[in-house]
């Protein structure tokens, strides 16, 4: 009767201890238990799918996205503007999907805003690629709007500082007639610092 009893118990403590595994490998990838979603990493090899290991699925949005003051600056132009001339001081978001939205401080009606894509292309690296659309040329028309314009591309290469704070790079400005004619070509360096809570108007002057 002792020995039946014995066995009974360690039966018993058997079952529990599955149930403890079972209950524990039924928790992994539950947001609510964990805290972060977790799923088994797969990958493409030919035409083989094979099973990897767990990771988390996302840790956020680029470091890249948020809001900046971005001053364009001049630089190796053999016609055109001299070294160190401005071109432009503008504000600029950049969104988790990919997109990114640049207010220039050009007159409205001579075409302030560019729409664009960017891609990362390192681990500091990046790409933009934007867009001002047809406008008007204010110069010669400082009291009304002038000649219809055609669009301006800007191509920007990018990089951003270690603490996510800053970034420096090159662009190339390409003007266009509503031909689609190019009529001005500029190159340059420029330089961005986020805003941030904390950043006043006289910081962006």
């Amino acid at each position: 009767m002792h020995r039946n009893c014995k066995t009974q118990h360690m039966v018993l403590a058997f079952v529990s201890i599955c149930l403890l595994a079972a209950s524990a490998n039924a928790a992994c990838g539950d947001s609510n238990k964990l805290g972060s979603t977790l799923h088994r990493q797969s990958w493409q090899d030919s035409d083989a799918f094979q099973p990897g290991s767990l990771l988390r699925i996302s840790d956020g949005p680029d470091r890249i996205v948020g809001m900046w003051h971005v001053t364009f600056t001049a630089q190796g132009n053999e016609v055109g503007p001299p070294d160190g001339t401005p071109i432009d001081n503008a504000l600029v978001t950049w969104h988790s999907d990919g997109t990114e939205l640049m207010n220039s401080a050009r007159p409205p009606q001579d075409g302030n805003f560019c729409m664009g894509v960017w891609k990362k292309t390192g681990r500091y690296t990046y790409k933009l690629n934007h867009f001002a659309w047809l406008a008007n040329d204010t110069a010669g028309a400082p009291s009304g709007i002038g000649n219809p314009t055609g669009p301006t591309r800007f191509f920007e290469e990018v990089t951003l500082s270690p603490d996510g704070k800053h970034y420096t790079g090159t662009f190339t400005l390409d003007a266009y007639d509503t031909s689609g004619n190019l009529v001005v070509h500029i190159v340059g360096v420029l330089a961005a610092t986020r805003i941030t809570l904390d950043t006043a108007v006289p910081d962006l002057l």
